[in-house]
């Protein structure tokens, strides 16, 4: 619904030293109308180029503090409300590429009222 929305592009920044970056970050938003807490996002999923990256890599964070993907699953007491930016970092040995390179983020939701999972996904290219 709000796919559009998902990855802020502008926000994409390399994490670790200068000299020897470790992984990137950038900020995200729900893609679903309403908030959630944060044990119904089931999974989010990166890619760069197409190619997935590993679940164990990304950490969540809030504004409360980052979370693993796995601790996530039993964050009860923690939401996310719609239109508030969170922060995805990924460890990727060297940082983001330089050049063009797409990159993807896909939302897997569990909504109550749907007896199915939710996908939202958001692809954007980022130039550095």
């Amino acid at each position: 619904m709000f796919d559009k929305y998902i990855i802020d592009a502008a926000t994409v920044t390399d994490t670790g030293p200068a000299d020897a970056p470790t992984g990137f970050s950038f900020t995200t938003k729900l893609g679903y109308y309403r908030g959630l807490v944060l044990s119904m996002l089931e999974d989010l999923k990166v890619s760069i180029d197409g190619e997935a990256l590993p679940r164990e890599a990304v950490s969540f964070d809030d504004g409360k503090g980052a979370i693993t993907l796995d601790e996530m699953e039993t964050a009860y007491d923690r939401s996310w409300a719609f239109g508030t930016p969170a922060t995805l970092t990924v460890a990727y040995p060297g940082g983001f590429p330089k050049g063009e390179h797409k990159l993807a983020l896909q939302q897997k939701l569990r909504i109550s009222y749907l007896p199915f999972p939710a996908f939202n996904n958001d692809e954007k290219v980022i130039t550095r």
